[in-house]
């Protein structure tokens, strides 16, 4: 399992439809059987500021195995108005220092 994070600047004047038009691509986020999960977190001090995270399978299944779907056909349309306000779209591999209170 790999996380992707996207991180996102998006202007007060569009963060409605940016958050309304996630809530849409998100039904192909589920529906895909590579896609492990998925949450979309704003900046609390800089609200402009939102960090995508998706779990996926692995970075060649998210590529090679999603992209090539009908389910990224789905998602595309949805996020490619607030592509220029990606600042950084990148896989990471989870290490072992991790915790979480159960």
């Amino acid at each position: 399992m790999i996380n992707e994070y996207i991180r996102y600047r998006v202007p007060a004047e569009t963060r409605s439809a940016f958050l309304a038009d996630y809530a849409k691509a998100a039904e192909a986020l589920r529906a895909s059987p590579v896609c492990h999960g998925y949450d979309l977190s704003q900046c609390e001090e800089d609200p402009e500021h939102f960090i995508l995270r998706i779990r996926w399978s692995s970075t060649s299944d998210h590529l090679k195995i999603f992209r090539a779907s009908a389910h990224f056909e789905a998602f595309l349309p949805h996020i490619r108005p607030y592509m220029p306000n990606i600042e950084e779209m990148r896989h990471y591999v989870p290490t072992k220092l991790q915790w979480a209170r159960p």
